[in-house]
């Protein structure tokens, strides 16, 4: 049975560069970094011979081994626990969750020893982890979390969140090189959208963690946000300039640390800030990105800082209930423009 799988997902290198999809650029950066470095290996679930749950792994086993290529038991806190220790002794592990719902179950391991270990006895855990985050599919309240706010207020983690294919490439690059643990989120209806096919250097390049990305330049209104809610943002901003009303949009890409240089000098610019998230609003980022606002840049601000969210609940099953649990482009049409109005 292992020998069919093995044939049936067999795939090629990735090209290197090239137009590529989300995914594929992803797949991409952990590839060329595995042939760069070899300290550089992937575990977790599925990740070998089917090539992970959703591709990002697909031929690495076959190229790289099964040394350096290893399946597990479905046990997350275990996946932690061998990344952590492998990193320090040396190794640089890529950790995918199958779903980043399920990084829960190794919580304990990331907030209390991952995040730690430089900070008790100086020892650096280079590890990734990494895996799917997001809703709009349709995969029910234990598919779809965003999980950012369970590690925000843990320090020693970084945590990034690309919304381009460029991006995500240059990003999981910079993630595996960096000498702490990085936490990884992959947006599933970013994976393989048409919309974010983008043509990548051939040239070996990485993203800086704890950069913001200006997407679109504006002068009467600032939406900071990341991930897939990006594409809604652009799509609000296209709306709202038949308007009359010039958006900024503000692509956080790292989600800890924050780049506030890029936030501030957005604020100071347009005085009027909207910031949507995915996740559910209490307790969410926007509410942190608010305070930094309100603490450091208050003088400029000619309305109070708007969040748009997703509402206080599970992520619904059903695709109207999830429609209606998500923020929309309507939704940041209408708080915007009553943001403008202030």
């Amino acid at each position: 049975m292992s020998t069919t799988l093995k044939k049936e997902h067999r795939s090629n290198r990735p090209a290197r560069g090239g137009l590529a999809t989300f995914v594929e650029a992803i797949r991409q950066g952990i590839w060329e970094e595995m042939e760069r470095d070899a300290s550089v290996f992937c575990i977790g679930e599925d990740v070998g011979v089917y090539g992970g749950a959703f591709k990002v792994t697909d031929g690495l086993l076959d190229e790289f081994g099964e040394d350096r290529v290893i399946d597990t038991p479905i046990s997350e806190a275990a996946i932690v626990g061998a990344a952590c220790g492998a990193a320090l002794m040396g190794m640089r592990p890529v950790a995918e969750f199958q779903f980043i719902d399920f990084i829960s179950a190794g919580f304990d391991m990331l907030t209390n020893y991952a995040a730690k270990c430089r900070y008790r006895w100086g020892a650096n855990i280079a590890a990734v982890f990494r895996g799917p985050c997001g809703s709009g599919v349709h995969a029910g309240p234990f598919h779809s979390v965003n999980a950012e706010s369970f590690f925000l207020n843990t320090a020693g983690l970084k945590i990034v969140e690309p919304s381009t294919a460029y991006d995500a490439k240059g990003l999981i690059k910079a993630a595996i090189r960096d000498p702490d643990p990085v936490i990884f989120f992959e947006h599933k209806k970013l994976y393989r959208l048409p919309r974010l096919r983008e043509e990548l250097p051939e040239d070996d390049y990485i993203v800086e963690i704890g950069k913001a990305r200006i997407m679109r330049e504006g002068r009467d209104l600032s939406i900071i946000t990341f991930g897939a809610q990006v594409l809604t943002a652009l799509d609000a901003a296209e709306e709202l300039e038949k308007e009359g009303l010039d958006v900024e949009v503000i692509d956080l890409r790292t989600l800890s640390p924050l780049d506030k240089t890029t936030i501030l000098n957005s604020v100071k610019k347009t005085s009027k800030v909207l910031v949507l998230h995915e996740a559910s609003r209490t307790g969410g980022i926007g509410g942190e990105i608010a305070a930094i606002i309100a603490e450091e840049a208050f003088e400029w601000l000619d309305a109070p800082v708007v969040r748009v969210a997703s509402i206080d609940t599970p992520v619904p099953y059903s695709p109207p209930l999830e429609e209606y649990y998500l923020p929309q482009v309507k939704d940041v049409l209408d708080a915007a423009r009553k943001l403008a109005r202030y």
